[in-house]
């Protein structure tokens, strides 16, 4: 067992396949169950001259990235004949959009574009009832749709389906591939682009490969991390923080029955896969092309900094991660170069930044804005915006081609990863004050208007995150259970503010489904046994068809919620400026309780006012550069000493 240990983690000479898994001497299974050879290939006669083209344009990086890290030219051989495979059985309709997507290669990016997430499950029963539902999506003014994970799990060990059983078969409640396969293309004649997660990290220990080894085949076992004692186990202990230290301690499991450990970041029932074996690498581009050639437009790769695991490192943001990630962009860009590759990187920004890759060796097209979400709910709970201004002035000196996907909440918790050198700069000091968010937004804080429930809450840290619907947090639930009318209108205001403010951001606004409903939390998650210990499925409730037929009832919550935040994505979706390519900086109001933003194009200037104070404010800006225009309401306005009202905001548009 040592002799694995050490061929998998000492000099990229020593990482080679080990002899068993030579090319040559193992097959492993393609598409629908086809053996394919991972011995020398030849190319296939099929290949079109557009196919030889974008793989010309590659093809000497991604062999120098390929033999860099794993010194195999047999599988690099076997990874050329499966690419033009999968390139042949891509369908003309989405070769076609391939080429439309390469002649306009920032469509993701434009002003139109506005996303939802949402569980098939909870949202419409099976992918077939999504497909029911694509008119109500239109409406809501969306575009691009991700469906939260889908793929093949096992109830109860499933982590929020986030641990994949079977990368190439949809969970049967849900229905079939070919099902995705027909939505996929509804959609897209629907003008409406798909995203879904690809869990690239580890797999469930219920997937064929978790099966096989723990059956004690070594092949198989060489796919994960495998020890039969604890001292290498041990060794990455003393490096590699915990994910979960309170619900899955540790990085390791122990299987009794075969005495021996297997590598788990997550949680026990999720194994890390091996990157160092190039099989691996191979068979999971397979999958991720195989979902590409179902009409999946983005794909989501989950959990990103982890997936190269080294001893003496914290096993996050390694080199290696780079090369795989710059790989898988290439690869797309051969193959079916319409898709986007969306990169889970849950860090601070100076941690996500680099997995953009450079203008010239680019690697995930968009990148989800973490930071700036859970500096938003701070913002909320301390109305002061000075360190959300900070955080956009980040974001403002990073190079314009880089998108973030934004958002005010998602499916997951809210983490208080926040920068707290710089908060107890400002008097805030990280325990009292990751104490006191909590208790905001628990309700237990006198004044709070938001109610929600902690997730992974450490009784000896004290440390915990946070979970709750973005309408909970707003305290659309606290003022419709006391039926105080007052405190509802102000709770729709800072719901609609905070839209306001997310649409205005730079890059693409992602909506959580039921936000435009104001759903509120759903606590019923308690009486399922697989998840009542999960808080997180609070805001992952069943979607409430009743509530949309009040949204063109203008007394209603959600009459009064949709109306309003309809209008903003209509205006986003006209005005050019809110164009990613656009330039984006913050403005100075002097007033630390109003956030200012200006977006800037060659054909037009806006201007963004937001007070997260639940007082009127001053923002004392001076913009004397011409006249401006309130695009709510079409008045004329100067952009000079601007009272605000309390959670409201302007778009200053320059006339």
């Amino acid at each position: 067992m040592m002799e694995k240990v050490e061929k998998f983690e000492s000099t990229k000479k020593e990482t080679q396949a080990p002899k068993a898994l030579k090319a040559g001497n193992v097959e492993h299974v393609g598409k629908a169950g086809e053996k394919i050879s991972a011995g020398k290939t030849e190319r296939p006669e099929k290949e079109d001259g557009v196919y030889q083209e974008r793989l010309a344009r590659h093809l000497d990086e991604l062999k120098w990235l390929y033999m860099e890290l794993y010194g195999n030219q047999g599988f690099f051989e076997d990874l050329l004949k499966n690419l033009s495979r999968f390139y042949e059985e891509r369908k003309p309709s989405l070769k076609k959009l391939d080429q439309a997507r390469e002649q306009q290669p920032d469509w993701y990016r434009k002003n139109g574009m506005l996303g939802m997430m949402l569980y098939v499950d909870q949202f419409a029963g099976t992918l077939n009832g999504v497909r029911k539902k694509l008119e109500y999506i239109k409406r809501c003014g969306v575009n691009y749709v991700h469906l939260m994970p889908l793929l093949d799990t096992v109830e109860g060990r499933s982590d929020g389906g986030y641990a994949v059983a079977d990368f190439r078969k949809v969970q049967e409640k849900l229905g079939t591939m070919e099902d995705l396969e027909k939505l996929a293309e509804e959609c897209h004649e629907e003008g409406i682009s798909l995203c879904l997660d690809f869990v690239m990290n580890h797999t469930s220990e219920d997937h064929e490969w978790a099966k096989r080894a723990r059956a004690g085949e070594r092949e198989y076992q060489d796919r994960y991390f495998f020890f039969d004692n604890y001292s290498v186990p041990a060794m990455y202990e003393k490096t590699v923080p915990q994910v979960f230290p309170t619900t899955a301690p540790g990085n390791f499991t122990w299987l009794p029955e075969r005495q021996e450990f297997v590598m788990t970041t997550f949680y026990p029932y999720q194994w890390d896969l091996n990157y160092r074996n190039p099989v691996v690498f191979n068979e999971m581009v397979y999958n991720f092309l195989y979902l590409a050639n179902q009409g999946i437009d983005v794909l989501r790769i989950d959990a990103v900094p982890y997936i190269w695991k080294q001893i003496g490192t914290n096993c996050r943001n390694l080199p290696q991660v780079h090369t795989i990630v710059r790989m898988m962009r290439m690869i797309g860009e051969i193959v079916c170069p319409g898709i986007v590759l969306l990169g889970e990187v849950v860090m601070e920004p100076d941690k996500v930044a680099p997995y953009f890759g450079t203008v010239e060796k680019p690697e995930c097209h968009m990148l989800y804005n973490v930071t700036t979400m859970a500096t938003t709910w701070h913002t909320v709970a301390t109305r002061d915006a000075r360190l959300l201004k900070r955080q956009m002035e980040i974001i403002s000196g990073l190079p314009s081609s880089y998108t973030f996907l934004n958002y005010l909440r998602c499916h997951d918790d809210i983490g208080w990863g926040l920068d707290y050198p710089l908060l107890e700069d400002w008097g805030m000091l990280q325990v009292p004050h990751k104490k006191y968010l909590n208790d905001y937004f628990t309700g237990k804080w006198e004044g709070s208007v938001s109610r929600g429930e902690l997730y992974n809450e450490d009784l000896v840290t004290g440390d915990a995150r946070f979970c709750a619907t973005t309408a909970s947090m707003c305290g659309i639930e606290k003022a419709g259970f006391e039926g105080n009318e007052a405190a509802m209108e102000a709770a729709i205001q800072t719901d609609v503010m905070l839209h306001a403010y997310m649409l205005f951001l730079s890059g693409i606004p992602m909506l959580y489904s039921g936000d435009e409903i104001g759903q509120v939390n759903d606590y019923t998650y308690k009486e399922d046994p697989n998840k009542a210990p999960d808080s997180r499925y609070i805001h992952r409730g069943k979607f409430q068809w009743d509530l949309v037929d009040n949204i063109d009832l203008p007394q209603t919550v959600q009459g009064r919620l949709f109306a309003r935040l309809a209008k903003l994505e209509e205006l986003r979706a006209a005005e050019k400026v809110f164009d990613a390519s656009a330039a984006f900086r913050t403005l100075e109001t002097w007033d630390d309780a109003i956030l200012g933003l200006v977006r800037e194009k060659e054909d037009g200037k806006l201007v963004g006012l937001f007070n997260f104070s639940d007082e009127a404010r001053i923002a004392w800006i001076d913009e004397k550069d011409g006249q401006y225009q309130d695009l709510l309401t079409g008045e004329s306005i100067e952009a000079s000493a601007v009272s605000v009202d309390g959670h409201g905001f302007y778009w200053l548009k320059r006339v």
